[in-house]
């Protein structure tokens, strides 16, 4: 441990006084009694040695209390920034989040006229109302902008679709192509991994759980139109979601906790699919949920995993 400056100058001085008095002591020790004059001195210089090493302990002891303190205060300094930082993070993951969505759309389409030749605040709403023009923001409008800043399974438009073909990718032996019946005038083609276990014949004429407002994309260059969702819990154990029975192809799958609409279609750059995918779950009974609320089609039931439980939705 180090002592600092003030303990080192006492103890100089201590050293030096305590040499100046041993000199004179020692003469006039021996003077007095100059057979037993050495041990006497012996005596007082032990004794000196020692008071000056519990000074130098007891400087050292007050130092080491003083660097405690010191050291509780940085780590106390230390929590207190670590906890702003994570605050700053959590603040500019909510900014990113938000920075994402496309601008707000402009809500009429007025023309624009320069500042010094638009008339008063009285006549402005006339004129626009002789040009025909709407001064408050269409319903589609607000619906639009509402559905953008909502971010919940609402926004999935989920339906009952009837496979009625099944064959296996060209390209790819774990995926599967489909021609799916979701009430609509003609069936979409569905590209899905489903495993290389997974029998086609045995989901052929079946019901099945659709994500319907996906953009269309190529997988394998196959054209997909929709999402089959399935349960799964491996990339081995994979099968799919089934609707209640009695559903039928276009039946709409809803949420009690979720009333909105669904989007016409998924932004890809708004990722809402995979915002919401890790909180779509089947639970210990096999029933699918999202947080906790369960996929059902209306009237007629909930939908389940034909036997994985506890495990996510793809």
């Amino acid at each position: 441990m180090k002592v600092n400056s003030s303990s080192r100058s006492v103890a100089v001085i201590m050293s030096v006084s305590l040499f100046v008095l041993s000199v004179s002591l020692e003469a006039a020790v021996m003077k007095l009694d100059p057979e037993d004059g050495e041990q006497i001195m012996e005596y007082f210089k032990t004794h000196a040695l020692l008071s000056r090493e519990k000074a130098l302990l007891q400087a050292s002891v007050r130092e080491q209390k003083k660097l405690l303190v010191e050291n509780a205060k940085l780590k106390k300094d230390i929590e207190q920034l670590k906890t702003q930082l994570q605050e700053k993070q959590r603040r500019r993951a909510a900014k990113t989040l938000l920075s994402s969505a496309p601008p707000p759309q402009t809500l009429n389409s007025a023309p624009t006229t320069p500042a010094n030749q638009l008339p008063s605040s009285a006549g402005a709403t006339a004129a626009l109302l002789r040009k025909g023009v709407s001064t408050a923001p269409s319903t589609s409008d607000l619906l639009s902008l509402g559905a953008e800043s909502r971010v919940d399974v609402s926004r999935l438009d989920l339906r009952v679709g009837r496979i009625l073909s099944v064959r296996h990718h060209p390209l790819a032996e774990a995926m599967f192509v489909q021609e799916v019946d979701v009430g609509e005038n003609g069936p979409r083609t569905v590209v899905s991994k489903l495993g290389g276990k997974t029998d086609p014949e045995e989901l052929q004429g079946s019901l099945a759980v659709l994500l319907c407002n996906v953009k269309a994309c190529k997988l394998k260059g196959v054209v997909s139109q929709a999402r089959l969702l399935c349960c799964c819990t491996s990339d081995d154990c994979i099968e799919p979601l089934f609707p209640p029975t009695g559903s039928a192809p276009g039946d709409r799958v809803t949420f009690l906790n979720y009333p909105g609409e669904p989007d016409r279609e998924l932004q890809s750059k708004q990722k809402v699919w995979e915002l919401l995918q890790p909180d779509l779950q089947v639970d210990g009974r096999g029933v699918a949920n999202y947080k906790g609320c369960s996929f059902e089609v209306k009237g007629k039931g909930l939908c389940r995993a034909p036997s994985l439980t506890n495990c996510i939705i793809r």
